[in-house]
């Protein structure tokens, strides 16, 4: 076999290995413990990024039994999997940045900036981290980059999971703040209801202003009041006093 194709059969997941696969790979390569990165937010028009890293404990993967994609599952499943991944946990992470930050660095810088926070603010130092979907510079430590990764490793499930619970319930809270943009609901993403909110109201604090559809709904609202006709007229005028259009 050419050395171009050949793979040491002990470095080499398999489809059958399921989540942990990669964990159990690099471990006997010597890399741990191995930590996963991902975020959440990051198509939402309103509320922080939340990024998150997770170590696992490799003698308690089998606990995981709900951890998956946090896209994938239902928000009661995501709570009990949150809770599995706290107690399966050797170290995590989680990294929240406002909206402000989004607004004057970018949304990219930001989700880079905050997986180097994130793995650098674990309680212990991993041998290898395994980020979802693009590769990240500066995390000084060796990493690989994965398409999907939070559906094919562990690790980066978890790390899906703590980033999602956590910023579904900083804006469950933010709901209490402005009750007018139901928060608690949509998390701040673009839904018909939001986005028929944010036209009535305006944007808040918390919305963020360089995506394209808060600056749009902002801009039609404009348009739609330089449309109404003004209700007031000069002083005296019956036709102002009755609230009607005095010219024709």
């Amino acid at each position: 076999m050419p050395t171009s194709q050949w793979r040491h059969p002990g470095l080499t997941p398999r489809r059958s290995a399921g989540l942990t696969g990669y964990e159990r790979v690099l471990a006997r390569a010597g890399l741990t413990p191995v930590a996963g990165l991902d975020e959440a937010g990051r198509g939402a028009c309103a509320g922080p990024l939340v990024v998150a890293a997770v170590v696992l404990d490799p003698g308690r993967m089998s606990d995981l039994t709900e951890v998956a994609d946090s896209k994938a599952l239902s928000p009661a499943t995501r709570e009990v999997a949150y809770r599995q991944v706290m107690r399966s946990a050797l170290a995590w992470h989680a990294v929240v940045i406002p909206p402000a930050d989004i607004d004057r660095l970018g949304l990219h810088v930001c989700n880079l900036t905050g997986m180097r926070r994130a793995l650098a603010g674990l309680a212990c130092r991993p041998g290898y981290a395994l980020t979802d979907g693009f590769p990240v510079r500066g995390l000084a430590v060796p990493a690989l980059a994965m398409w999907q990764g939070d559906e094919v490793a562990a690790c980066v499930a978890a790390a899906s999971v703590v980033a999602k619970v956590t910023r579904d319930r900083i804006m469950t809270a933010l709901d209490a703040s402005y009750p007018e943009y139901g928060f608690a609901a949509h998390k701040g993403y673009s839904t018909r209801a939001h986005m028929d909110a944010l036209g009535v109201h305006g944007p808040c604090p918390e919305h963020r202003y360089s995506f394209a559809n808060v600056p749009g709904v902002m801009a039609d609202r404009a348009v739609a009041r330089d449309m109404v006709p003004s209700q007031g007229s000069a002083a005296g005028d019956p036709a102002a006093d009755r609230g009607e259009w005095p010219y024709g």
